[in-house]
């Protein structure tokens, strides 16, 4: 028996109780008061279903992004020496320590029509800020540093040996990339890319300026949440809680399936 293991496991499941445990049972509790026909009614109604599409459509098409940008930031930062590079790396945490809202505020000065960057895309008939567009653009920049920073201590410590040994062999830098280097990264690449996931599904802060808020085009489901319990309406907000919580618990395990399967290679 490990000594302390009574107590420190009675306090970690006291603690995960309360933090964690608890509030999702309420959450899951709360929506029945609308009885089985009124939650269906809720999280069906023509709104909700857009707002939960227009989430985690966003929240995914955005993870995608990170995911090939993010590998790239790791390597870059991991592989290469050149000036500035404290400065870059100290950059990809900018997201964790500004407050969302300032981020979103800024995004939107950025990619209104009239900001430094959409005035000229507006020149190209593409229209970011108001649009769900912008809503990726937000989520993008919130979830960049969850990939970096699980693939980029992994990119590190991989052996260098390995991809010499297979360059002595005749192998491409392709072949070295997807043989040797992509299976050793593959489950922490995952892994990063499901928190920039699951962040970006339930984001508020930084999307709420940029969105424009439209219902059934460009209004999240965080939002009709919010509307809800300003409505008094907290048995049909944590309907549409759940709905995303159900939603989200699916991908998640989608992933993390994955990452078991890449493990197991």
């Amino acid at each position: 028996m490990i000594p302390g293991f009574g107590i420190t496991f009675g306090f970690t499941v006291l603690y995960l109780s309360l933090v964690v445990l608890i509030p999702l049972a309420a959450l899951l509790l709360r929506p029945w008061e609308l009885g089985l026909s009124g939650v269906w009614e809720t999280v069906t109604t023509p709104r909700v279903l857009s707002a939960l599409r227009v989430s985690f459509g966003a929240a995914a098409i955005a993870s995608l992004i990170n995911a090939v940008f993010g590998l790239v930031v790791a390597w870059v930062l991991v592989r290469y020496e050149f000036p500035g590079k404290r400065i870059l790396d100290a950059f990809v945490d900018l997201p964790f320590a500004l407050p969302t809202a300032v981020a979103g505020i800024a995004l939107t000065a950025l990619y209104a029509p009239n900001g430094w960057f959409g005035q000229y895309l507006a020149e190209a008939g593409i229209k970011v800020a108001f649009t769900p567009l912008g809503i990726v653009v937000a989520l993008t920049f919130i979830g960049l540093p969850f990939v970096v920073r699980t693939v980029q201590p992994v990119l590190a410590e991989a052996e260098r040996e390995l991809e010499e040994v297979a360059a002595t062999l005749g192998a491409s830098r392709g072949q070295t990339f997807r043989r040797v280097i992509l299976p050793a990264i593959l489950p922490a690449w995952l892994t990063g890319v499901a928190l920039a996931f699951a962040r970006a599904v339930g984001e508020y802060g930084s999307v709420i300026f940029i969105a424009g808020n439209l219902p059934l085009v460009s209004e999240i489901a965080p939002l009709l949440i919010v509307i809800e319990l300003e409505q008094y309406d907290y048995a049909g907000a944590a309907a549409i809680g759940m709905a995303m919580l159900v939603l989200s618990f699916a991908i998640l395990l989608c992933i993390n399936l994955l990452q078991a399967w890449a493990r197991s290679r």
